[in-house]
């Protein structure tokens, strides 16, 4: 053997080493070059104007991630690898593009985007629209907000061929699976949507939000929402289900969230006026202005509305102003100012029992029943992009609003007294007798939310995390005792005059709020990925303040009053987890489940609020649970999007209303409810099917139904376990054809939901004389037809339809309190005209 060391002196072993370490080195460039990351940035611009356009999004479809331009309209890609790219770029008054990118080395382009003018037929502009993204779902991650995995619904406003001018929720929602809707006659002044179970009064069971920050009287102690947008101010609306409590709080129902139109990024001035009438003396206008000056925009709108209501003494006025600012502070962040102002008052027609409501639909026994809503809220937005793949959001937001009801809700001092068909009595000069009840209630509240979101790379799969708080406080008051025994919207007290009023406290609701959250998307594979989740909670909730005993012997007089102190507070701390998975076998096919954690704490109504309708019970609590879905969906072709899913929701220390030994209805802690179901949707473009020409006719069919079944699994109470759940109809189902022909658009809808229960006994119809008539019993089921349409022509449109075109009688609700007791009818026949002129200023 020759030795290497003594023929070469030059030869080493570590020389040997270092030959080997050297070629591995290069090696390993030559690896890391064959998967260079590279970058794709440019600017996005008015294809005529070559002006940036700042309110444009890129969607990589080969990487399913979403970017945003800055004011600017610049935009960058960073971590490509080399290979094809199909990318969507879309702002709202731009058509679509839609192109691929051979991507081989970092390079810089520009997309210019056609406007859409207003020669465009109706057809191709609602068609457009369809083809982004999907109009069904929120993607999986928007701004600093996560949505991978769970069950989310858009309502695109500019789509629906529908009664906006009186905010027609079952038109409007009409693609939302599942929701059960109060109707109540009153052209939209309030919405009171629910769903799986869960009370729609008010939305009471949403989380509700307006640009992502809260809108309702108090999240906690009184979450129900007495101010709704106007359908025409609106973009969208998002629909997160409970797996939104992570995020959002706690709220069973989830999220809805009106997400208001935007100035035009490329207008100076842009001025909208909708004129409408409708049948029973309905009369709006909308008139909007947005703009954009450089670095500024801005957007506001004027909303007034009034009529006379189909029933007797149940007409309403009200007036609605909205103003927001934007400035761009430079390329990555942005100051946002809103402030929005209602003031609404209305005349409420009052409940019916079963036996009036048989007779005569539309009768009213009660002429001095009023309601009015104040509402100022107002919010500053801060948004900022650290780098393009971290973003950071902080909303201040505040809400100074009050809400006063005045009414005659029968005699506490007769018992044994229907108090919906009870007699408001006069004396023989025709004067009222008896007071009043009267409630004012006053909420001042303010909260901050901070999210800071980015995008990141581990073990060279993508990921996203995301980090929030959120500081929530509120000092709102209510009082209630005898009001006037006068006949118009009078909101004095008068406890002098009627000292021995039964129904009378004043207290003060002082709350505590706060939240840390997170949530994390975790790419398992390129198609399969985690959400898990997490939210901490802090809630001090406290009531203080007096209310007043009165027993009465059985003529109705008085043999005691005494005032008695009810002074409490209630500190709690917890955890709520969840867990989301989405899997994408294919391209436009998804599986997803989640399953979260929810609370719902107890509202200062539920505390002591006196009613004549029914009692609460001292010791009720607050309530917990789960909800869960596993679902598909996705698209097949261009021609059927569809979202097939199952859920399930447990729902511990339910609240419901019961009959205690004595006769009366109390409010309290039921017992243990578990509502599942399967929900379907389903739209198909028909006219993409049968080779039509998609550019002049457009003819789609879509049908929504959710089957749905519910059990108390548990009661301490009588007669309860064993029974179905409250509020929960059988059958749910929306279904409808949408037809157009260049610009001119039809729909027609159909709704049927089955008969519900409205109380936890499951209680049918009550017989004639009885003395809860009216206030419990089933819902029977009712079917609905409604008939749009719409025509434009340059800057004008004309808008019409018949809501309820067969003349259905039929109610959604039996109330318990306002704007009852009792069924409160649903409205009849009825038509509505819209006209519309828009006037752009480059």
């Amino acid at each position: 053997m020759k030795n290497h060391s003594s023929q070469n002196p030059g030869y080493s072993p570590s020389m040997m080493k270092l030959k080997a370490y050297n070629i591995s080195f290069c090696l390993l460039l030559i690896a890391q070059f064959a998967q260079a990351q590279y970058r794709l940035s440019g600017q996005i611009t008015d294809y005529t104007t070559h002006k940036p356009v700042s309110q444009a999004e890129i969607y990589n479809k080969s990487t399913k991630k979403i970017s945003a331009v800055n004011q600017d309209g610049k935009f960058i890609l960073d971590n490509l690898p080399e290979g094809e790219y199909h990318l969507v770029v879309f702002s709202y008054q731009y058509q679509t593009l839609d192109t691929t990118i051979s991507l081989y080395a970092s390079k810089d382009i520009q997309f210019g985007l056609r406007q859409l003018s207003q020669e465009l037929s109706e057809v191709v502009i609602q068609q457009q629209r369809e083809e982004v993204f999907s109009i069904s779902r929120l993607r999986p991650v928007e701004g600093t907000s996560i949505y991978a995995g769970k069950k989310t619904e858009v309502v695109l406003l500019d789509q629906t061929v529908g009664n906006l001018a009186a905010n027609n929720a079952r038109q409007i929602y009409s693609q939302v699976v599942g929701l059960n809707i109060y109707e109540s006659g009153d052209a939209g002044l309030q919405l009171s949507i629910g769903g799986r179970g869960l009370d729609p009064n008010r939305s009471s069971n949403f989380n509700t939000r307006q640009n992502g920050y809260d809108i309702s009287a108090d999240v906690l102690g009184y979450p129900e929402s007495y101010y709704t947008p106007p359908a025409e101010a609106l973009s969208e609306i998002q629909v997160i289900r409970g797996a939104a409590s992570l995020q959002y709080g706690t709220q069973f129902g989830g999220l809805v969230n009106f997400v208001m139109k935007q100035a035009p990024t490329n207008k100076k001035l842009s001025w909208t006026s909708r004129q409408s009438v409708g049948s029973y003396g309905l009369l709006t206008s909308f008139n909007s202005l947005g703009g954009n000056l450089g670095r500024f925009s801005y957007y506001t709108y004027f909303h007034y509305k009034q009529g006379e209501g189909f029933r007797p003494n149940s007409a309403y006025d009200s007036k609605n102003l909205y103003v927001h600012l934007d400035y761009n502070i430079n390329e990555g962040s942005k100051l946002s100012l809103e402030t929005t102002y209602l003031n609404y008052l209305a005349q409420q027609a009052g409940g019916l029992t079963d036996a009036q409501f048989a007779i005569d639909p539309d009768y009213s026994n009660r002429s001095r029943n009023w309601f009015a809503v104040d509402w100022k809220l107002w919010a500053l937005k801060f948004k900022h992009k650290f780098s393009s793949s971290t973003d950071f959001s902080f909303n201040l937001f505040g809400l100074d609003a009050a809400r006063k009801a005045v009414g005659f809700r029968g005699d506490a001092t007769k018992l044994n007294i229907n108090p919906v068909s009870a007699i408001d009595e006069v004396d023989d000069r025709g004067n009222f007798i008896n007071p009043r009840d009267l409630m004012v209630d006053e909420f001042n509240n303010w909260g901050a939310e901070a999210r800071l979101l980015t995008r990141y790379e581990l073990l060279n799969k993508s990921a996203v995390f995301l980090i929030g708080s959120k500081y929530y406080q509120a000092n709102n008051s209510a009082m209630q005792g005898p009001g006037t025994n006068k006949t118009d919207a009078d909101f004095s007290f008068a406890t002098d005059r009627f000292p021995n009023y039964a129904n009378q406290s004043g207290f003060t609701y002082p709350n505590r709020n706060l939240a840390i959250f997170g949530e994390h998307i975790l790419f398992v594979s390129d198609r399969f990925s985690i959400t898990p989740g997490i939210r901490w909670e802090h809630i001090r909730t406290e009531t203080e303040g007096t209310y007043q005993q009165v027993n009465y012997d059985n003529a109705g007089n008085p043999i005691s009053n005494q005032k008695l102190d009810d002074n409490r507070s209630l500190n709690r701390s917890f955890v709520l987890l969840g867990l989301g998975a989405s899997y994408e076998p294919f391209q436009n096919l998804e599986a997803y489940a989640n399953i979260s954690q929810n609370y719902r704490s107890v509202t200062f109504s539920n505390i002591r609020t006196v009613n004549p309708s029914f009692v609460v019970d001292p010791d009720i609590s607050d309530e917990k649970g789960f909800t869960a879905d596993l679902g598909l969906r996705g698209k097949l072709k261009s021609q059927i999007s569809y979202d097939f899913s199952a859920f399930g929701l447990l729902y511990d220390d339910k609240i419901g209303i019961v009959i205690n030994d004595r006769a009366e209805r109390v409010r309290k802690n039921i017992g243990q409810a578990f509502i599942y179901g399967v929900e379907v949707f389903a739209d198909w473009n028909m006219a993409e099917t049968f080779y039509m020409n998609t550019k002049r006719y457009q003819l789609r069919y879509f049908i929504n139904t959710a089957f749905t079944d519910s059990e108390y699994l548990k009661s301490e109470e009588n007669n309860v376990a064993g029974k179905k759940v409250e509020f929960i109809p059988s059958i749910n189902l929306k279904t409808g054809v949408r037809a157009g022909y260049k610009n001119l658009l039809a729909n027609l809808q159909l709704t049927h939901l089955s008969k519900q229960y409205t109380d936890v006994e499951n209680s049918e119809i009550p017989e004639a004389g009885d003395i809860r008539g009216g206030i419990i019993g089933e819902i029977p089921a009712y079917t609905v037809l409604d008939v749009s349409a719409s025509y434009a022509l340059n800057r004008w449109k004309l808008e019409a339809g018949i809501n309820n075109v067969l003349n259905e009688r039929y109610f959604t609700r039996r109330a318990t309190g306002y704007p009852g007791p009792g069924i409160i009818p649903s409205e009849p026949r009825s038509f509505y005209t819209t006209l519309q002129f828009k006037l752009d200023v480059d």
